[in-house]
């Protein structure tokens, strides 16, 4: 294994996913706001899931995202 390529692929990896989770979450959350379902004033409870079935990783991570 080469560490830098290693840590690299990972980088970009989270990148990705950061990315697209945001846009989603935002996506998802202006469209619950437009359809009555929040105020707009919440605090969101989420949860983000990281697998790697060769690596036997499942992992979740919990947080919050305030709307306000």
């Amino acid at each position: 294994m080469h560490d830098d390529t290693f840590n690299m692929n990972i980088r970009k990896f989270l990148k990705m996913v950061g990315v697209n989770s945001q846009h989603e979450i935002e996506k998802a959350v202006a469209q619950a706001i437009a359809g009555g379902n929040l105020k707009g004033n919440e605090k969101l409870a989420a949860k983000m899931t990281l697998s790697i079935g060769a690596a036997n990783l499942n992992i979740n991570f919990d947080g919050v995202i305030e709307l306000e």
